[in-house]
């Protein structure tokens, strides 16, 4: 399934963005850090189909001309904030 979601999305990126970009205009792209594209393909990575689905939906319905802008990078999986690198994991001591 991330198979399939990352082919729709790539096929966006290549051909469905450019167009879009064309009929808007310049200032017509992404209001957030990573592109909305971006995040959802990040999304489906690090979460999986579904859930990473679910928040790129999300992010999408974020990005209209009221909304926010900014970096809003792709949520840690809950306890991945635990198993950083250089970090052992176990208790606090």
């Amino acid at each position: 399934m991330k198979l399939v979601i990352r082919l729709l999305i790539r096929f966006y990126q290549k051909f469905l963005n450019p167009v879009l970009k064309a009929l808007g205009g310049p200032n017509s792209g992404c209001r957030f850090q990573p592109t909305c594209s971006n995040y959802f393909l990040q999304a489906v990575e690090a979460h999986g189909s579904l859930r990473g689905s679910w928040l790129g939906i999300c992010r999408i319905f974020r990005c209209h001309p009221w909304g926010g802008y900014g970096y809003d990078p792709v949520p840690p999986k809950p306890g991945a904030e635990n198993n950083s690198p250089g970090r052992p994991a176990g208790p606090e001591t």
